[in-house]
């Protein structure tokens, strides 16, 4: 198993198990409610899967704020989503050159790749906290994290990413010194 696949599974248990009754329920992404950060991941996720496969992917509209992608079966559309993220990064092929997400900005492929690594769980922490679930996440791919993040975290910080570094104890769990590498706050409720 990948990096990728394991963030992609991670997000996918979460997802699986959030009602639509959550989808009001506030996130750790301030400016995101559990449908809008849904939303996000629709609005964006296949231009992360044209990635993989170095393929342009038109936007479903201007803004994510134009359209709403977490009606219906939002749910099946993005465990469907993740399997093509996964699919499309699983070559060793997608891991080299350039690549962008739709943009005419270029970055390496690995470094595009981890980003999404990143994204995906950073993003399956804030479902499963904004619905009261716990995330579980490999140790190899924590230890992935903690480097790929620390390596990137101004790029990230630059792009909009990652908010301030919120600041956690050195001998807390790997996961809470990686969220607060990325401007989350661990003790989020």
């Amino acid at each position: 198993m990948s990096h990728l696949s394991d963030a992609a599974d991670a997000m996918a248990a979460v997802v699986r198990t959030i009602t639509d009754d959550q989808l009001a329920d506030k996130t750790p992404c301030t400016e995101y409610d559990v449908r809008a950060l849904v939303n996000h991941l629709l609005f964006w996720g296949p231009s992360l899967a044209g990635g993989g496969r170095k393929e342009s992917v038109p936007q479903p509209a201007a803004a994510e704020s134009d359209v709403d992608l977490a009606a219906g079966d939002w749910r099946g559309r993005l465990l469907d989503l993740l399997d093509d993220i996964t699919s499309s990064w699983a070559p060793p092929s997608a891991w080299e050159g350039e690549t962008s997400m739709g943009t005419p900005h270029t970055l390496p492929a690995p470094v595009l790749g981890d980003m999404i690594v990143g994204e995906l769980a950073m993003h399956a922490w804030d479902l499963a906290v904004a619905t009261g679930q716990r995330l579980e996440l490999p140790a190899d791919l924590l230890a992935h994290l903690h480097d790929t993040v620390f390596a990137n975290v101004e790029q990230g910080r630059e792009m909009g990413m990652y908010g301030p570094q919120v600041a956690v104890p050195a001998d807390a769990p790997a996961l809470d010194r990686i969220l607060g590498l990325t401007g989350r706050d661990p003790a989020w409720t």
